[in-house]
């Protein structure tokens, strides 16, 4: 049987399988960033992943980056997650919250605030906002005494996702958010501590993780990273070794997982394996509109060394995509027109096939 069907061993807990869903944007929380019984059903009916990775959630006003999104910066939201994290938990599932937060890539109509970023450089782009999309606003540089502020945010969130009964945190390192703004060659100008050569571009990214993992430990924190990645306007120089570099100062914590994009070549994902003495998630990356990752994806990477597979718009038009891989039945098509609407269509709507007693 193929590697992907078999259990794994990921920090605290045992996964049945190797199939990750990973995490994507849906926009369906309710007013004040509160998770809904409509996302408690979404993502119950994908508990048969062996783990499931949030949609980006808040960790700060500031840090919301679009409207609808769920937060974890006040109590009532993570009461709001309870029910989520127990109905993936009921259905025999486990879930991790990706801790987001958006820097730059934000709008004041979206959260009455001016955006923060490592330097005062826009994304390229427009941002969602309330009354539809506008261009990205240039963000307010953050002073370096601010800068452990946001950091510590990811930590504080993570300790309110714990409590909600997350399994644990991914921190989204990647895609042009605040984390990968820092990594960044020319979203980050800075000439302090936190700018300039790889050693300080890193930094934010180290503290953001060690912060976290002194709150609820590493084996309940992972990082997605997407190296090489331009999302909203962002470039890195000397990606191999940028990353390197990041994942040299992360391998003592003892996390759970990195979680890489394959946003670069082959060569430097491998580089970047060999680097990371931990557990490695693989999502392959598809191009919008391409067929969707499936197991020969997933059969390649495992063979290249990665320890779980992520899967993307499969899971979210196949609840039942484990099944689906396993007996080789076709994947359902995904309608990328319900991606952001909000309503259950789209969203509930997609039906697990129905096998053969």
């Amino acid at each position: 049987m193929t590697r992907l069907f078999t259990s794994y061993r990921l920090g605290g807990l045992t996964l049945p399988n190797r199939t990750v869903m990973a995490p994507m944007t849906r926009v369906r929380a309710a007013d004040g960033g509160l998770a809904t019984p409509s996302m408690a059903a979404y993502y119950a009916q994908r508990a048969t992943a062996g783990l499931i990775v949030s949609e980006g959630v808040q960790p700060s006003l500031i840090g919301q980056s679009n409207p609808g999104t769920p937060g974890l910066h006040t109590d009532e939201q993570a009461e709001a997650w309870r029910p989520v994290t127990d109905a993936v938990h009921t259905n025999g599932g486990r879930i991790f919250a990706q801790i987001m937060h958006g820097g730059r890539v934000s709008h004041p109509d979206t959260t009455g605030l001016q955006p923060v970023g490592p330097s005062a450089v826009p994304a390229v782009g427009n941002v969602f906002t309330p009354t539809g999309p506008q261009p990205a606003p240039v963000p307010r540089a953050l002073d370096t005494a601010e800068v452990p502020e946001h950091a510590r945010s990811y930590a504080d969130a993570a300790r309110r996702a714990v409590e909600a009964g997350f399994d644990g945190v991914e921190l989204h390192g990647a895609n042009g958010y605040l984390i990968s703004q820092f990594l960044s060659s020319n979203a980050n100008l800075r000439t302090d501590r936190y700018g300039g050569p790889i050693a300080h571009r890193i930094r934010f990214a180290v503290e953001a993780v060690a912060a976290t993992v002194e709150a609820i430990g590493g084996e309940r924190t992972g990082i997605r990273l997407s190296p090489g990645g331009t999302f909203w306007g962002v470039e890195e120089t000397e990606v191999r070794d940028l990353y390197t570099a990041l994942l040299t100062e992360l391998a003592p914590l003892g996390l759970a997982y990195v979680h890489l994009e394959a946003t670069a070549g082959q060569d430097t994902l491998l580089a970047l394996r060999r680097a990371w003495p931990g557990t490695l998630v693989m999502n392959p990356v598809l191009p919008m509109g391409a067929k969707q990752t499936g197991r020969d994806d997933a059969e390649h990477w495992l063979g290249l060394g990665a320890d779980l597979i992520s899967f993307g718009r499969a899971f979210l038009a196949n609840p039942d995509l484990v099944e689906r891989l396993r007996s080789g039945h076709p994947l359902a098509p995904v309608d990328e027109t319900t991606y952001f609407q909000g309503g259950d269509s789209g969203y509930l709507t997609y039906p697990a096939h129905q096998y053969a007693a």
